[in-house]
């Protein structure tokens, strides 16, 4: 990565704030087509443009922003395979075991040595495999086995309900529980300075923390709004599955293989109900994508909406077409 950029803000007034957090930029023209991305990270924002990305983080000890900006050169950002429909909600996925954990072992890292703490690549790997084993044991086994235990069968429209509506409930009820822990929260406060900013620059409004304060905290591309959708298309994927009637390990291993059809289907759904937001039927299928979006959202302070909005005017300067947004 390159070397980060750093600046007071202006908390202290004695120092001028970063460069990065002007309004002065281009606002989005009606004709773009890319979106913009982003996700919270540890005490920051990541931002994610068409050739570049920028993590902006608040150091704690200092309370300066440090900036960390590169391009996107890998084949799964350039490649225009990645780019086709379907395939690039594969894309997605990949991208964000890259990209976002890229940016979220860099927020880490810049927050740990700032009290004096080195967090090496391989206690962060470690931690994101035991995550990962974790999560497939809870969100994917333990469904199977409630659901096996309340209908008795695998096969079956009815079975493949219970198991969906028994994974919406752990995925809801987990991000309940860790919301009450302070670190998450602020997480999650982050969350919502990265949609408020986005929803300000598609509005067309000064990236400024007064204009982008008023911006919505939901937006219809959100990252949580995806996994509720993601849920609901794997009902109707495994109903098709179940019938087969598939053992127990075809029905395990169903759920693991079927990823990349249904965040493909997944990812084209939520960007046709996000592209036709106004319409009336459409604004009623978004309901529960925004609902959801409150689990991991907060409302942000402003030296939080400080931060998003530099991580977004790093990302976009050097861009080579200015365009819409996505959280």
């Amino acid at each position: 990565m390159a070397e980060p950029q750093t600046a007071t803000t202006p908390d202290t007034g004695a120092e001028p704030p970063h460069p990065a957090l002007r309004a002065d930029l281009p606002a989005k023209r009606g004709g773009d087509q890319f979106f913009y991305g982003g996700q919270a990270v540890i005490e920051g924002v990541m931002m994610r443009g068409k050739q570049h990305y920028a993590v902006a983080v608040r150091l704690p000890s200092t309370k300066q922003i440090v900036v960390d900006r590169g391009e996107l050169k890998a084949s799964i950002y350039v490649n225009r395979f990645w780019k086709l429909p379907f395939v690039r909600g594969l894309a997605l996925i990949g991208e964000q075991l890259h990209l976002g954990m890229k940016a979220l072992m860099w927020s880490a890292n810049m927050n740990a040595g700032a009290q004096g703490v080195v967090i090496g690549k391989k206690e962060i790997r470690s931690s994101v495999a035991v995550a990962a084993i974790f999560g497939l044991l809870i969100f994917i086994g333990l469904p199977l086995l409630l659901a096996g235990l309340a209908v008795h069968r695998s096969r079956g429209f009815v079975f493949v309900l219970v198991e969906g509506i028994i994974r919406v409930g752990l995925v809801l009820g987990y991000l309940s529980l860790i919301a009450l822990l302070p670190d998450v929260r602020r997480v999650f406060q982050y969350h919502g300075a990265e949609h408020k900013t986005i929803n300000a620059f598609e509005s067309g409004w000064p990236l400024e923390v007064p204009s982008v304060r008023r911006a919505s905290l939901l937006h219809p591309r959100c990252g949580t709004g995806f996994l509720l959708v993601v849920l609901v298309v794997s009902v109707i994927v495994f109903s098709v599955v179940a019938l087969f009637n598939p053992n127990t390990f075809w029905l395990i291993s169903s759920r693991v293989l079927a990823i990349p059809l249904i965040a493909g289907a997944g990812f084209e759904l939520i960007r046709f109900m996000a592209r036709n937001r106004t319409n009336p039927v459409v604004k009623v299928m978004l309901i529960p994508v925004l609902a959801t979006q409150k689990f991991t959202t907060r409302e942000p302070s402003d030296d939080m909406l400080e931060v998003a909005i530099v991580a977004f005017n790093s990302a976009r300067e050097g861009e080579e077409d200015t365009a819409g947004a996505a959280a």
